[in-house]
This record gives structure tokens, sequence and C-alpha cells, in this order.
């Protein structure tokens, strides 16, 4: 029998450590995944493409139960854990059950965030985060909805609801869309693109309130006036899933803080994924969380590993369009010079931010194939400088012409 280790959350993250401490140390863990969602681990990315229909949930499991199986893991999914008590090592679910453990890993992942305005209880407002959301959404189809957020999860959100039939409004409190991935002209071409899609977007208004009765009637917005709304979906953030870990009296800041070897504040208790925070940092995206249970499973199998952060790249299909970015995209940094190549036309904007002869930041619209290359050549650091004047047309001709 294999040393007792224990995750909790049953998300991507999870999925990912598990296949990757089976490919180094299967048969070492004893291992029990824990998940409060009464299902298998599936893709969150794809939950726009589900509510679209263009997917099925088979289709969105990350692994099926025999894969599971197969590695020797124990699930336990449709059950909630209640508490942690790192000294006595041991984990308590909502059912009772008391679960003994070596090694402890939080897998919690995040929650959507609420707005702090009247009517969010009423009938008829959900949020977009997990499967029942999608099917609680879905009956929405044909209607008027308004989404609350033009950010990742929003515009989603409204992709998908356009697709299944729903008249879709977004609001967004900023003066452009994504604007954590994206600068304006990038985000000025999504809007159109959006647009285009049929669905209406308002930028720089913010929720006052939900009117409603019995459910929901309208938004009504800080400026005055109010938009119908049969249904409204509310996409504004994510917050790390942090109070088990506060409550067990581990050093919990904007999510569980974790280390370089992804261990937190108690000894042999790790974090991984939305719910860690790294260096003051909360990474919410998926490839993170991968890298995170890399290292993590790697140290776990005794081999020497070290978590140094990522560089956040976004690599999205918003609303039926490519987008990219990656680095220091706004150019903040002192010195950066910005290369930009924009065919509005075609729907193609290509924007690089070079400082000290280093790629060190990129936004691509429509055309994405060489946003890998470039995070590649951010990551390691190396000279751009043989490459500069054919870096904007892409990996072929630039290392072409630099031979």
């Amino acid at each position: 029998m294999g040393e007792p280790l224990v995750v909790i959350g049953n998300g991507m993250a999870a999925a990912r450590l598990v296949e990757e401490l089976a490919k180094r140390a299967l048969g070492r863990y004893a291992v029990a995944v824990i998940g409060e969602e009464p299902r298998l681990a599936y893709n969150r990315v794809l939950l726009s493409a589900l509510l679209a229909r263009e997917v099925g949930f088979a289709e969105i499991e990350l692994k099926p139960a025999q894969w599971w199986r197969d590695r020797g893991v124990t699930l336990r999914y449709g059950m909630r854990a209640s508490a942690v008590d790192p000294v006595e090592r041991e984990l308590r679910l909502s059912s009772g059950t008391r679960l003994s453990f070596s090694k402890l890993v939080f897998a919690t992942g995040s929650q959507p965030v609420k707005l702090d305005v009247a009517g969010m209880d009423l009938p008829g407002v959900f949020t977009f985060r997990d499967i029942d959301d999608v099917k609680a959404i879905a009956q929405t189809a044909g209607k008027r909805v308004v989404v609350i957020g033009g950010g990742l999860l929003g515009l989603e959100a409204a992709h998908g609801l356009a697709k299944a039939g729903a008249r879709v409004t977004v609001l967004h409190l900023m003066d452009r869309l994504m604007e954590r991935q994206l600068d304006a002209p990038a985000a000025r071409m999504l809007k159109r693109a959006v647009e285009a899609r049929g669905i209406a977007v308002r930028l720089n208004v913010e929720a006052a309130r939900i009117m409603g009765d019995q459910r929901v009637e309208a938004v009504e917005l800080r400026d005055g006036g109010a938009i119908a709304a049969d249904a409204v979906v509310v996409a504004v953030g994510i917050r790390a899933n942090a109070e088990l870990a506060r409550t067990a009296g581990l050093k919990v800041n904007r999510g569980i803080a974790v280390d370089d070897h992804l261990e937190t504040s108690a000894e042999g208790i790790h974090a991984i994924g939305e719910c860690a925070e790294h260096r003051g940092l909360c990474y919410g995206l998926v490839e993170p969380a991968y890298e995170q249970a890399q290292v993590l499973a790697r140290r776990l199998a005794g081999e020497s590993a070290s978590y140094g952060g990522s560089v956040p790249a976004a690599n999205l299909k918003v609303a039926g369009v490519h987008v990219f970015s990656t680095g220091d995209f706004l150019a903040t940094t002192a010195g950066a010079e910005e290369i930009v190549l924009s065919d509005p036309g075609f729907g193609v904007y290509k924007k690089l931010v070079i400082a000290n002869g280093r790629l060190i930041g990129a936004v691509l619209f429509g055309d994405i194939a060489d946003g890998p290359w470039y995070l590649e050549l951010i990551r390691s650091g190396s000279s751009i400088e043989r490459l500069r004047d054919d870096l904007m047309f892409g990996r072929t001709l630039a290392t072409r012409a630099a031979a």
C-alpha cells in the first residue's frame, strides 16, 4: 500500500497532477481525489461550446472512469471536503468520513465573483463556471439575456448563448473588451467581430441593480436607463477557493500561499492551480496550473524541481475568433519598442514588444499560428536581433532569413 496522498478538487489541475504522477511514481502513493461536483473531471475551457451545443459532455470529460481506476486512484466525487487538520494529518468530508493523509494537495480552483448589487438572488440570475451553470443558462435560449462582464468568461458565455439562439447584450465596465489580454486596437477588432455575430456590446457601463418582482425583468444602469432581460449572466471575475485552507490555519492572501516547491505554510501540504498564490500572483489560466502540476508531480516522485512562476499566455478562441497574448503586451517596460502589423480588412492584427534585444510581449488577433513560438522566445529570454527584421512574419520566414 502506498503513502496516502489526498487531492482536494477534481478539476483540470488535479487530473493533470495525477497523470504526471502516474508517469513518474505509479504505486508510490495511494491517491484519493475528492471532488465536490457529482461527476468526473472535465474541461472547463469548453463550457461555451457545451452551451452552444457544439459538443456534448462526453467530449469535454478529461478522463474516463477506467483511466482513474487503472492508476489506482480512489475517486470520491459529489463529496465536499469540510475540514483539514494539518497537525493530525486528517481530512474530514461533509459525509462525516475521515481520511488520513501523509501528503495533501489543494486543487480547489476558484469561484465566480458575485456583484454587490440588489437583485443578484432573483431567479434568472446565473454565473458561468460549471456544468450546472451551463444547464441552467441553456434554458434561456431564444430569450433576452444580459451578460455582465466583457472579459473572457463573459464573452464565452455570450457566444454560447447567441449560438443557442438567445438575444444577447454584453455590458462591460471598462473601455474595451478583454482588457487583461488585449490592447486597444485588438479589442476594437474583437468588438466588431462580436457584434457581427449579433451580440450587442456596451462599454463603460455599470450595472446598478437587477430589477424584477418574481424573477429578472431588466438590468438598471448607474448612468440611468435599463435593459430588458429574461435572464442575466454575471461573469465579472473569479476568486480563489481558499476558505478551507484558511480555516485550517494555512497562510492565505488572495489565494493559498505557496513557495517555489508549491508547498503551503504547512509541511507536506501543497496547492496548485487557480486556488494557489505564488510570489503574490494567482493565475486564472489553465497553462500555469499544468506547469505547477508537473513540478509538484516531479517533487512528489522524489525528483529535484522548483517552480519559478509562469509567463501567462492567453491562447483563446473568443466568440469564434482566435486571439493570443503574452508577456508585457502593453509595453510598460522602460525602453520598450512596438512593432505592429494591422490589416482590419482581413481581420488580422499583430503587435510584438521588444526591449533590450529581446521579445517581451505579443498580441495576435485572427492569425495566431506563431503564438507558441513567440511565447517560447519570451520564456527563453534569447536575443532576437538576428531575427528582428522578419520577426513579425513568423517562425518560418524569420528563422530562414536568419540562417
